[in-house]
């Protein structure tokens, strides 16, 4: 019987975050695969665990993989970190988690600190809908893909960004979407020096030309402004029955079809085929 990944969520920041059942499923696997075993044994050191650990990361994660498989096919448990967050998101564990699947090895999230849901959280930025965008690509061919994708994307948006890219981010997130277009920058969270500045993206700009930044960032960005719905009239989709009854629909369901695409009032636009068709 194959044994259990546990992605077990670390503290981003503040030790108190990390939860009783987080230090319980450390406690109880086989062992840890960490994405730096250096940190990670700073954490279990604080908690009196000694467990057996390898190292998962970006660069091992296709021959680390497997033999991760293997063990738990083989019916040993593992507990997957990362150096702060939740494993899997923006993150290679993605990866296992997806080879786990694939062998109908059960994956039990744990759940705990993630900064981007914080992020949010804090941001004063519609929260409903979002969309995670994670780091921008250093490439500026691919940059100004990525964000070009994103021009007319209207749900809210989070990245990630280091301290020493974040001026030029700003420079191309405020010539993509504009000055004037909200942004929450979001440092530091759940440390001593958190901070939230809720500005533009112009203003943001200004700010850290003239203050060099510090620690870790997420950006919570505005989506953009919703479309104007077109307008139609009577007329416009009276010629939309047409060219459908030429398709050969009768005038009941090119009415119902036309008044549905034109948001137009089912009843008016028939009365008004029906007085066309008496015309003639």
């Amino acid at each position: 019987m194959a044994g259990t990944l546990y992605l077990v969520a670390t503290p981003i920041g503040n030790l108190g975050d990390f939860s009783p059942r987080a230090a319980e499923t450390l406690e109880t696997v086989d062992f840890i695969a960490a994405e730096d075993t250096r940190v990670t044994v700073k954490l279990l050191n604080h908690l009196g665990i000694k467990k057996p650990m390898v190292s998962y990361y970006r660069h091992n994660a296709d021959t680390r993989g497997d033999e991760l498989v293997d063990r738990l096919l083989a019916g040993e448990s593992c507990a997957l970190v990362t150096d702060a967050g939740t494993p899997a998101i923006s993150d290679p564990g993605e990866e296992l988690v997806a080879q786990c699947a694939a062998q109908d090895i059960p994956v039990v999230a744990i759940p705990g600190a993630c900064a981007f849901v914080n992020a949010l959280a804090v941001s004063g930025l519609p929260t409903g809908r979002f969309t995670f965008e994670g780091f921008l690509a250093m490439n500026k061919k691919n940059r100004k893909a990525h964000l070009e994708s994103l021009k007319h994307e209207e749900r809210t948006m989070v990245f990630h960004e280091a301290p020493h890219k974040l001026r030029a981010t700003l420079d191309d997130l405020a010539a993509a979407f504009g000055p004037d277009r909200r942004i929450a920058l979001c440092r530091e969270l759940t440390k001593l020096h958190e901070e939230v500045r809720r500005t533009t993206l112009g203003e943001a700009a200004r700010h850290y030309a003239e203050n060099p930044p510090k620690g870790e960032f997420v950006l919570v960005i505005e989506g953009a402004p919703p479309k104007a719905q077109e307008e139609y009239t009577l007329e416009d989709g009276l010629a939309m029955v047409a060219k459908l009854q030429e398709q050969g629909m009768s005038a009941r369901d090119a009415v119902k079809e036309a008044a549905g695409v034109c948001n137009l009032s089912r009843k008016a636009l028939y009365d008004r085929v029906m007085k066309e068709k008496n015309k003639n």
